[in-house]
């Protein structure tokens, strides 16, 4: 069977609604998918749906911002129950701080003579959060950089003039939403993660002392060595292996669905234990 446990949709910054997301998938020959929009779960009520007419099993997720040692960090949310009260009244913090963040950056990049940046970033944006990804598509649109890789390295990033520093949740606050929804707890592309080896095994060490089950082994930023890295602290630290594309939409062809490696071998997978 294939998994996809990481996925956005228009809810978040991908460019396919819920039903859509999941219609792709299914024809992607995806078995089991997670809808994992960023600190929002409205879309998991219409993906839900479309799986049920699609043969395919949604797995209710989210995907988390943590605040940890100066680094954003994210968490996914697997298998939870999103009608809970205290998941949604954490994710709603974090979605009125978005929602500052993102006027905020338009702020800053108009003062370096972008003019329209948050309105344009936000015509991008189907769904009620607006993120650096709409800002990309629009600095994109405007021929301001050649893609998205080279915005975020020009305007998004720390150091220039459209970054605005994150305040997101505490590592410990995220797990407990996530705990008190009946999930699992998982590290996503902990890969992509400016850290050294020794900061990101006291990461995951916390995240594990803190009731943290699963670290994203394969992941569709992840290359074949990391994969290996990654299965080796997963097996050092006692987590389960999960596996997601972090798909967007079709606009990225790098990442696509149903089209991740196997996860390697000796992991224990987290799907085993939903």
């Amino acid at each position: 069977m294939k998994h996809d446990l990481h996925s956005h949709s228009t809810v978040s910054d991908g460019t396919l609604s819920p039903a859509a997301l999941v219609r792709q998938a299914a024809d992607a020959g995806v078995d089991v998918l997670a809808l994992t929009d960023h600190d929002n779960v409205s879309g998991i009520a219409e993906a839900r749906e479309a799986a049920q007419t699609c043969g395919l099993t949604l797995v209710p997720g989210v995907e988390i911002s943590v605040s940890w040692n100066g680094h954003t960090v994210h968490v996914l949310g697997l298998n939870l129950d999103e009608n809970t009260p205290i998941l949604q009244q954490g994710l709603e913090q974090l979605c009125h701080y978005r929602a500052w963040r993102a006027r905020e950056i338009g702020r800053r990049l108009e003062k370096q003579g972008i003019s329209g940046s948050y309105e344009g970033a936000c015509a991008f944006a189907t769904g009620a959060l607006v993120g650096r990804t709409h800002f990309a598509r629009f600095l994109v649109a405007q021929g301001y950089a050649k893609d998205m890789r080279e915005v975020f390295r020009k305007f998004l990033v720390s150091g220039k003039p459209g970054h605005v520093p994150g305040e997101w949740a505490e590592l410990e606050a995220a797990l407990g939403w996530i705990h008190a929804a009946g999930g699992m707890a998982v590290i996503a592309h902990p890969a992509r993660y400016k850290m050294t080896r020794s900061k990101l095994r006291r990461l995951i060490g916390e995240f594990r002392e803190l009731g943290g089950r699963g670290l994203e082994v394969v992941s569709g930023s992840h290359s074949k060595d990391e994969c290996f890295t990654m299965a080796r602290h997963a097996a050092d630290f006692g987590l389960l292996a999960s596996a997601g594309s972090d798909y967007h939409g079709p606009e990225n062809p790098w990442i696509n669905l149903g089209q991740l490696p196997d996860l390697p071998h000796g992991c224990d997978p987290v799907w085993n234990y939903f």
